[in-house]
């Protein structure tokens, strides 16, 4: 079943079935807002309660606007000038309004991003008998240039202590040490930092962690909560994000308790960078790529 409302000017999609109720706004770039587990009276992701939900506009300041549910990003993450196009902060596409349609059961949004020119479409569904969310894109190069990108899931998610990322990266660095609970600069064995496992989630003791996970021989990244017994978990093409980044405040940025799961096309941060390493999305004028990614969101299997 697919309704719809209205919260404060922008159109909320609902899909649900026996055992999901999954929330969406086309307007703000095909944000999930909501992903509510219906046996397990729990909504797995984590919200900015001082914020309202609204459109924001094109350059605005991600962090600051940061409201949580799962966004994309698409095409970069900081601001920085790609194949000579001058980018805003955390892409485009999360203040892009896409189209919507509904057909069978399926809700598919698109649109194509006004500076790179990049045409976006993802299909969700619900699987009938299984708590999964079915999303399948296209990403089309509209442009008459080639295109360098970095394309990130981003689900931020309610944690408690002991909750624990499940990964099968081997290697780890940290992004900003300057920044982070741990000194190490230099790249490391998953999990193990400093004499701790930073997979696990501490309490909310005004820390932080930022880290690159990569080495991967499977396109899985879980969240395992309620005391071993929920879980959130990305199912992706490992070859079309073939590295994660794991994002999680404990109370240092802004005040905010939440972990981010964040499957990426590309590695560093800086899509320049990741392009000179030969390590982001690239598609040349009139290429395409297509993936397919499900979220499980029930009980920890």
């Amino acid at each position: 079943m697919i309704s719809q409302r209205t919260e404060n000017s922008v159109v909320i999609l609902t899909l649900a079935n026996e055992l999901l109720s999954v929330e969406l706004a086309p307007a703000l770039g095909g944000k999930f807002t909501s992903v509510y587990n219906k046996q397990l009276n729990k909504d797995f992701l984590w919200h900015n309660k001082s914020l309202h939900l609204e459109k924001k506009y094109p350059g605005a300041d991600y962090d600051t606007n940061f409201w949580g549910g799962i966004d994309e990003l698409l095409p970069n993450d900081i601001p920085e000038t790609i194949d000579g196009i001058t980018y805003p902060d955390h892409g485009e596409l999360w203040t892009t309004a896409l189209d919507y349609n509904i057909k069978k059961q399926r809700v598919i949004l698109s649109g194509t991003l006004p500076k790179s020119r990049l045409f976006y479409q993802k299909t969700i569904s619900l699987e009938e008998s299984l708590p999964e969310v079915k999303t399948n894109y296209i990403i089309r190069n509209l442009s008459g240039s080639t295109r360098h990108f970095l394309w990130k899931l981003h689900a931020a998610l309610q944690i408690t202590a002991g909750d624990r990322l499940e990964t099968p990266a081997t290697t780890a660095r940290i992004v900003y040490p300057g920044s982070s609970r741990f000194r190490i600069a230099d790249e490391f064995h998953w999990p193990e930092i400093e004499g701790i496992n930073a997979a696990i989630v501490p309490p909310k003791d005004q820390t932080m962690d930022f880290f690159y996970l990569y080495n991967l021989p499977e396109g899985t990244m879980k969240m395992i909560s309620g005391k071993g017994k929920h879980c959130f978990a990305y199912q992706y093409d490992q070859a079309v994000f073939p590295y994660q980044w794991y994002f999680a405040s404990y109370g240092q940025f802004r005040d905010h308790y939440t972990a981010i799961l964040e499957p990426a096309s590309a590695m560093p941060v800086s899509v320049n960078e990741a392009a000179a390493l030969e390590q982001c999305s690239v598609l040349e004028p009139g290429e395409e790529m297509g993936t397919s990614v499900t979220i499980y969101a029930g009980g920890a299997r």
